[in-house]
């Protein structure tokens, strides 16, 4: 069967039809074929179909498909927009997708139970960065009173949420509720929102679903809800939200329209942070195993492809992901952000090349630690209601996410001379746990072997013991 898809892919099935090829000539032009393919098995499933959100960062999936590289490994996928992460997720779920760009804390979420529940893995990482906070024209206009100026009069960044305090308790003192959007409840978008809104004294409230209070809203002086990302300028501009946070090219759609303002990035609230994952259900991994495989292998040359030579594919990734397929957003208004800029207010355009990133710094790399910092944030505001010991953290990391997997795929590639081993960790000695991180926007360190010492450092969310 990959002898036949592999000469489909070759473009040469029409024309052996029509010479009449026998089997015997088939196997004789066999050398002339990848021979990668027989390396590690041959899919066990050709035809996949897999979901995507419309943002920036589903570019792994759409470069792997336009530059052929999942046909390289037999394998003939077709791309599909979804209205929503609960849809997509659902959707993974009952099989009728085959895996999807997911929100990394979506396969965390499901496999313990907050939301749907289903065990969902991961062995892939599309990317670090990539989104940012935006607020109204408004409240940009009554922040940027205590935001310090450089001396050309741009803000200095990053804007820390002590500027947007203010604003909150006029809102409060006025008896009015300060709302703000993000995509989902274990985004990271939203453990984002509420890390920046914390570290600026401001509540972003709790989640109690042991007493079945999953709004997020408990004790807020914020009160955040979910808005589909290409709906948040909309919904902004409507006044039903005054602020949200999200990827690209949602931000800067707010500036291309002059309805709002970024404040700040997530790289600034969080350097180099883990964002989307590739997510598969465990069972269908268990079924597909070659399959999954190629998947990530394809994916990998994919986020190799985006950040080659600096980024000088970038312009090109552009166009495949404005077509309407895709992201479906202007040139210009992706571009903002692809290509190593970020514009804050309207002219106020500075450099940011690492907004995006899908390759270096090992982005793909499915780290135990990335997952154990999602955990925490759920615990932090309430989604696991209990007290869970540090060993509770690590197994469900070690659960859902699958550097077995990875390396297997990375590996290959290697020994196929597609990608170089020193672009990897050393898989012999990687232990899956980066080194404390210290780049976050309250300068708290994190390190992801210790995760209720790192919760205990927090003055705003629950720790130890306590409970709603």
């Amino acid at each position: 069967m990959y002898l036949l898809n592999a000469i489909k892919k070759l473009g040469q099935a029409k024309m052996l039809m029509l010479h009449g090829i026998t089997w015997g000539c088939l196997l004789a032009i066999l050398p002339l074929l990848p021979m990668s393919a027989h390396a590690v098995g041959d899919p066990e499933k050709e035809d996949l179909k897999f979901g995507f959100i419309k943002l920036t960062d589903m570019a792994p999936l759409a470069v792997a498909y336009e530059k052929g590289f999942f046909e390289d490994e037999g394998l003939y996928v077709t791309l599909e927009a979804q209205a929503n992460w609960k849809v997509l997720l659902d959707r993974v779920i009952d099989g009728e997708l085959d895996g999807a760009h997911m929100l990394a804390g979506q396969p965390l979420g499901a496999t313990i139970g907050f939301g749907t529940k289903a065990h969902i893995i991961t062995a892939f990482s599309m990317d670090l960065n990539g989104n940012g906070i935006t607020v109204s024209n408004k409240v940009w206009s009554e922040m940027k009173k205590h935001v310090p100026k450089q001396a050309d009069g741009r803000p200095v960044h990053p804007i820390k949420a002590d500027a947007l305090k203010p604003v909150v308790d006029q809102y409060i003192k006025e008896g009015k509720p300060f709302k703000m959007g993000m995509v989902f409840p274990v985004s990271t978008h939203n453990y984002e929102l509420r890390y920046w809104l914390a570290a600026g004294g401001i509540h972003p409230g709790y989640y109690a679903p042991h007493k079945g209070d999953i709004s997020g809203n408990l004790k807020a002086d914020a009160l955040l809800s979910v808005t589909p990302p290409p709906q948040m300028p909309s919904t902004m501009e409507a006044g039903t939200i005054y602020g949200y946070c999200v990827g690209e090219p949602w931000n800067q759609q707010a500036v291309f329209k002059g309805i709002g303002v970024p404040v700040v990035t997530d790289y600034e609230i969080w350097k180099n942070n883990p964002e989307k994952v590739f997510g598969v259900s465990k069972s269908w991994a268990d079924k597909y195993p070659n399959t999954h495989i190629r998947v990530v292998k394809a994916m990998i040359r994919a986020a190799q492809w985006l950040d080659e030579n600096n980024n000088k594919n970038r312009p090109e990734a552009v166009k495949i992901l404005s077509k309407s397929q895709y992201v479906g957003a202007d040139y210009n208004v992706v571009a903002n952000s692809m290509t190593g800029t970020f514009e804050y207010e309207k002219g106020d355009k500075r450099e940011v090349p690492d907004f995006n990133v899908f390759f270096r710094y090992n982005a793909t790399y499915p780290y135990y630690s990335d997952a154990i910092w999602y955990l925490t944030q759920m615990r932090r505001w309430g989604q696991i209601s209990e007290y869970k010991p540090d060993s509770w953290y690590i197994d469900i990391a070690k659960k859902v996410y699958r550097p077995d997997i990875y390396a297997q795929a990375a590996k290959e590639l290697i020994k196929e001379g597609k990608v170089n081993a020193k672009d990897f960790p050393d898989f012999a000695k990687e232990t899956g746990y980066k080194a404390p991180q210290k780049h976050f926007i309250d300068n708290i360190v994190y390190d992801g072997s210790k995760p209720n010492a790192y919760l205990d450092k927090f003055k705003i969310g629950l720790k130890g013991k306590n409970s709603i």
